[in-house]
């Protein structure tokens, strides 16, 4: 070490993390396993997930995150984000299925 330069040490143990705030590792760790922009596709199983929230929540993203198919165990926002990134990637498809979502309520009207 150079003369002027302070290493600060709190006791712990070399290699040893304390992760205080979980929550932002796993956003991270999310946000590197978003395909990047080049790519024009999304995995089936984050569509077909996305999908089946919001035809069975609307956007009661609470209630998303409450049911039992949320294997990602994703909070209410990380739900939202993904389902803002389908629409991202496929604005048509999404407003086709929105609009064939509206179509099914009032056929069973």
């Amino acid at each position: 070490l150079t003369q002027g330069m302070e290493v600060e040490s709190n006791g712990q143990q070399q290699g040893k993390k304390i992760v205080r705030k979980p929550y932002v590792v796993n956003e991270m760790e999310y946000e590197a396993s978003l395909p990047e922009k080049k790519s024009n596709t999304l995995s089936r199983d984050l569509i077909d997930y996305v999908r089946y929230m919001i035809q069975n929540h609307g956007e009661n993203y609470k209630e998303m995150a409450r049911d039992e198919k949320n294997y990602y165990q994703d909070t209410p926002k990380q739900i939202k984000r993904k389902i803002n990134v389908y629409k991202n990637f496929y604005p048509e498809e999404y407003k086709d299925f929105i609009a064939s979502l509206k179509q099914e309520k009032m056929d069973m009207q």
